[in-house]
Formats: C-alpha cells, structure tokens, sequence
C-alpha cells in the first residue's frame, strides 16, 4: 500500500514551535570540561642484529655464524656440499637482540655446532 505523504507544512509548524518554546526548557548539557588527551607511549623499535644461517635443502638450519664470520660460513657450506650430493645454502637470518640470544651467538658456538656433527 502507499504511505501517507507528510505534508510540509505540518512539518514547518512543528519546527517552528520546536524553536519557539523558551530556552529553559530545552536539555542542555552543564559545562563540562573536556577530557585532557594522553598520548600512548611508542615502543622503542626493536633491536636485531644479522646472523649467517647455512641450511639444508629442507630448510633445517645446519649451523650459525656471526655476519662477520662470513668466511667461516661458507667454509662449512663447502664441507657439508662435498659430503654428498645434498643441496645447501647459506643465508642471513634477522634476530633480536636480547641477554640469551648474546650468549648463544658468541664466537665458540660456531665451533660448538661443528662440533656436533
């Protein structure tokens, strides 16, 4: 069914009485104070440092090298390619710096990891 179509000037009526009742009787807000915005305090980035990683075709990771000891990287990369016919690859690896990491990362671990195998 069609609607009923409010006409205009029922509408106008009701604006102007609307603006015409006294201003008491409208509801006004007290004055309030606004609220002070706080900034949220930004997190300092992230620290990382780069590392060498020689992995496995499988992506199993075969041993760690500090971004200085590049040489020794590949001095491993070549051991474990002339063992078999396996497919290794040497690539850098981003970590973050904390107390453990530091530790784990030291220049003996290098040595520790071929001593491993």
């Amino acid at each position: 069914m069609a609607r009923k179509v409010s006409s205009r000037l029922s509408k106008r009526r009701e604006a102007e009485a609307a603006d015409a009742r006294p201003a008491a009787a409208k509801k006004t807000k007290g004055a309030t104070a606004k609220k002070a915005t706080t900034r949220k305090k930004t997190k300092a980035p992230e620290r990382k440092r780069l590392i060498w990683g020689v992995f496995s075709g499988t992506m199993k990771e075969e041993a760690r090298f500090p971004y200085d000891q590049r040489a020794a990287a590949e001095e491993r990369l070549e051991q474990l390619r002339s063992k078999g016919k396996k497919m290794y690859f040497i690539q850098p690896i981003k970590e973050l710096v904390t107390a453990a990491t530091s530790a784990a990362a030291a220049p003996g671990a290098a040595d520790a990891a071929e001593a491993e195998e």
